[in-house]
């Protein structure tokens, strides 16, 4: 891969990552409810669903789902079926016993990370739309003269790496100013509510944005 090739794919990815989405949601939440450091654990559980879908696309199988109607409609469906449930169950939820901040190193884990991680892996796995992105996307930057795994390796490893910087450094660093509102009840059933709706909302672009 040519380092202007490699510029346009780091390009690319920066703009992808900066696009709102159910990941920006979660990692959002996760910086509210888990403190900024240990949000990085669902972020870890995205770029494996990311990785995944590179693999999915690699392997032709991305064209399969793109082109049958079924399979498409049925990941979408348990995709925002799913959205929809962590959306409900951040409505629903009672309001805990405040976090620390970071900075003070006395975060309380009230979530274990593989919990937040294997949420972190289906929020970005089940999109349909994901793969039929990649399979817009990954051509541009594969050419089919050259060995392919190194290709393919550089590419998943440069859309990692501006993933996590942005949804860490950018999304979660963001939530932080609005941690003062998880020292009161009212504030969390406020930013539970603000959230749920937000992920109940991207269900609905989800199913009826085609």
């Amino acid at each position: 891969m040519s380092l202007a090739v490699w510029f346009s794919l780091l390009t690319a990815s920066v703009v992808i990552s900066f696009t709102p989405g159910a990941g920006a949601i979660n990692t959002m939440s996760n910086a509210l409810s888990q403190g900024w450091r240990r949000s990085i654990w669902g972020i870890i559980g995205q770029q494996l669903a990311l990785v995944v879908h590179v693999v999915v696309v690699a392997a032709g199988v991305g064209l399969l789902v793109s082109q049958s109607e079924l399979l498409f409609n049925g990941i979408r469906y348990a995709g925002a079926a799913y959205l929809v449930y962590l959306g409900l169950r951040l409505i629903l939820a009672k309001p805990t016993a405040p976090v620390a901040d970071d900075a003070l190193d006395l975060v309380d884990a009230h979530e274990g990370h593989w919990s937040m991680i294997r949420r972190g892996f289906w929020v970005n796995l089940l999109n349909p739309k994901a793969i039929v992105f990649f399979l817009a996307f990954i051509p541009q930057f594969i050419r089919l003269d050259e060995p392919q795994l190194p290709q393919y390796l550089i590419l998943l490893a440069t859309v990692i790496v501006v993933d996590v910087l942005v949804m860490w450094g950018f999304f979660a660093a963001a939530a932080r100013p609005f941690r003062r509102f998880t020292r009161t009840a009212r504030g969390q059933r406020t930013l539970n509510t603000v959230f749920g709706i937000l992920f109940i909302a991207v269900a609905g672009l989800l199913v009826f944005l085609h």
